[in-house]
This record gives C-alpha cells, structure tokens and sequence, in this order.
C-alpha cells in the first residue's frame, strides 16, 4: 500500500514523504488550521516530527498518510491519510486531514473524500470507513454527514487538544453497502 496515487481530474493523493513534506510548510504554518486536532504541524520541526510518526505508523501498516495536491489550483493544499486500519475487521479511518482555509469550501475535500472511500471499497476491500470529529467542528461535521457518513455516537472528553482543552469525539461511519447506495444517480441530486 505504500505506493498508492489516488487522481482525478480535481486532486491527486500521493504518499506523503520526508521527501515532499515541505511543500507543505506554508499551509501548515496557517494559524489554527488544526485547532480541533491534537497534532501540531504549524513550525516546520513540527511538521517534519507529524510526517515522522505518519510514516512509523505506515511501516506498522496501521496509517498510509497521502500529501494532496489541487490541480485546479496548482498547489500543495494539505495533507489526509487512511489510519487505525483494522484488516482482520475491514475497517478503516479517514483522518488527520487538514486543507489550507483558501482551498477550503472549493470542493476539494469532497473530491478527495470520493477518492478515498472508493478506493478502500473497491480496490482494498473494506466494509466501513470511520471519520473521528471534534464535536465542535461543525464544518468537518456537515462534510462528511454529506458524504452519507452516520453520527454513531459521540466520545465524552476523550481527547487533549494542544490548548489543553479535553475535546468530545464525534465518530461517523459509512458502511460500503451504503456507500454503494449513496453513488446510485438518484441519491447524488440529494448530496
């Protein structure tokens, strides 16, 4: 899985490296672009450390971290990855995604979104895809309640933020069944 590109005609997902990591340093240093996170990416030590321990957990193979580029922009715009991968369940998440605010609201997450989830369905083989969301990040929330994800339950005071503050975990799932259900050309007018 190391070697994945996922591309379409708006965004290519390729793996994030020590190689190409820096062509995020600008969008990184966005003040709060991570606030509901609990990593720090905004000095480029920072940064180089996040990509340092996404790419410990891609030898564990419990994360494969992808760098994203906007092709309608031309630029870097952020980094996802696919992470707590559970392969004797068939389950995976799509987190850690962060977006500069000038790609943000410009389709671009959707984009990537499709391709993520296609790709875990139909190429490796999952039965659920999660998403774990601050509860507070409305934006975030909307995205992938959009994208056919359900709200599963919400974690109470499960996480620290790098403020201090102990956030609630909102956990989303979309089951590929569903999934499937959701590409039917009726249901994508709704979307």
């Amino acid at each position: 899985m190391k070697s994945i590109i996922l591309e379409n005609e708006r965004v290519k997902l390729s793996p994030l490296t020590l190689d190409n990591y820096t062509n995020l340093l600008s969008v990184a240093a966005e003040h709060k672009l991570v606030q509901y996170s609990p990593s720090d990416i905004e000095s480029p030590a920072a940064l180089r450390n996040y990509v340092e321990i996404a790419l410990d957990q891609l030898e564990k193979r419990s994360s494969l971290p992808f760098i994203i580029y906007d092709k309608k922009a031309m630029a870097f715009a952020g980094s996802t990855r696919y992470m707590n991968i559970d392969y004797t369940n068939k389950v995976l998440e799509i987190g850690s995604t962060w977006i500069g605010k000038k790609f943000q609201g410009t389709g671009l997450n959707s984009e990537m979104k499709h391709l993520l989830l296609n790709h875990a369905f139909d190429t490796l083989g999952f039965e659920k895809v999660t998403f774990r969301i601050d509860e507070r990040n409305l934006q975030s929330r909307k995205a992938v309640e959009k994208l056919g994800a359900v709200l599963e339950g919400i974690l109470r005071k499960n996480v620290y933020l790098l403020d201090g503050y102990k956030r609630n975990t909102c956990c989303y799932g979309i089951l590929v069944n569903e999934w499937k259900q959701f590409l039917l050309p009726e249901n994508k007018i709704k979307a």
